[in-house]
């Protein structure tokens, strides 16, 4: 079975000129139409980190619910953030960057990696007494243009942190692009073998003529669960100005079909998604 994760909030957070609230509640409607497992649909964070997520409570109370199979996920960057998300019974998954690199979980979180993995901790305790699930991304999990320390034993040891503190699902980020499919089948074959209790994703970002390619790679790797946004649009605007897109969903969904997967998706709300993405991001 695939899983696969539509990411709006990755798409929006880092366009300047802000997206009114009733054009973001639209298209994130018409994604719960499509069938995606997941949406990542907000944030709460600091609006004066992420001035495009100050709105994600009045996004969320304007999303019709009522028959949408897929789950939501928002996320947070410290412990008030979680608390401001799980006051919202809507939210399934709260998403917490961790990064493998001391220099950008500074610049991403203003925090230490030891700070930010006691964050983890505390997020995982508030999580278990609401009911919910948190997903761990490991950014920086390919690779890093800082030159801070990086290597798959590095990830494993990240791993095993975060399996002790019960975290079931970890999402490998490559933060910048930069993951080969070589690098992407060996990290994704050597943590789920060592960790077959966790459920292993990937957020990779990708130009469109590799897309095909690292997803094949994650699929050789054992990964079941993919992250996109449509039409690629998105990226993490803390990482440098030099920003690869996140992988193209239209363009992931017939590679993974290909492999012989029934994702179960609504062709025809797809299509009308695709239109309201142009719309949204101006394209």
């Amino acid at each position: 079975m695939i899983k696969l994760v539509e990411c709006p909030r990755d798409a929006m957070q880092g366009i300047p000129d802000f997206i009114d609230t009733a054009i973001k509640a639209a298209y994130i409607n018409q994604l719960l139409e499509v069938g995606f497992d997941t949406i990542d649909f907000g944030s709460f964070v600091s609006p004066k980190a992420i001035p495009q997520m100050r709105d994600t409570a009045e996004v969320l109370e304007m999303l019709d619910l009522h028959k949408a199979q897929s789950k939501l996920l928002a996320i947070v960057a410290n412990v008030r953030g979680a608390e401001d998300a799980l006051y919202f019974q809507e939210i399934d998954f709260l998403g917490f960057p961790l990064s493998v690199s001391e220099t950008f979980q500074q610049r991403n979180t203003n925090a230490s990696i030891a700070d930010a993995l006691r964050t983890v901790e505390a997020i995982q305790n508030l999580c278990e007494v609401k009911g919910k699930k948190q997903v761990v991304y490991l950014s920086m999990g390919f690779g890093n243009p800082y030159g801070d320390p990086y290597s798959p034993e590095l990830i494993a040891e990240f791993v095993e942190k975060l399996s002790q503190l019960q975290i079931e699902t970890v999402s490998l980020s490559d933060t910048i692009g930069v993951a080969t499919p070589e690098l992407i089948t060996q990290l994704f074959e050597v943590q789920t073998q060592a960790f077959p209790q966790i459920e292993f994703g990937a957020h990779l970002h990708s130009r469109p003529e590799s897309v095909g390619e690292k997803v094949w790679a994650g699929i050789k790797g054992g990964c079941r669960r993919f992250d996109g946004a449509l039409m690629g649009f998105g990226g993490c605007p803390m990482a440098k100005d030099d920003l690869v897109g996140n992988m193209a969903t239209e363009l992931m969904i017939p590679a993974l079909e290909q492999e012989g997967y029934d994702l179960g998706l609504n062709k025809s709300e797809l299509q009308e998604a695709m239109k309201l993405a142009k719309f949204v991001f101006n394209s």
